[in-house]
């Protein structure tokens, strides 16, 4: 409850992530619905199982909240994710 940002991470082979970011959503809702304000990060693991043609199609389904894709088997994105992470946390 004490974190500025949020992050929820999906894997890539997820038969819905839009479906899946909703059920989180609503678990957070139910425990604090005050969670909701805060900033969220969607991060879609497992990527490595992705070329570029298949990430660029996901990301028109993906929900409109910021996203990145990473894979920390090949720690594809990993540094990018915790500059994102760090730069929202430290937004005004």
């Amino acid at each position: 409850e004490r974190n500025a940002t949020l992050l929820f991470m999906i894997p890539a082979d997820s038969k819905d992530i839009k479906a899946e970011y909703k059920i989180l959503l609503n678990e957070l809702k139910k425990f604090n619905k005050e969670l909701l304000d805060k900033k969220r990060l969607l991060a879609i693991t497992k990527s490595d199982l992705l070329d570029e043609e298949l990430m660029a199609e996901m990301k028109k389904e993906l929900p409109k909240v910021p996203h990145i894709f990473i894979s920390s088997a090949t720690n594809y994105n990993i540094i990018q994710l915790k500059d994102k992470l760090w730069s929202m946390i430290n937004e005004d």
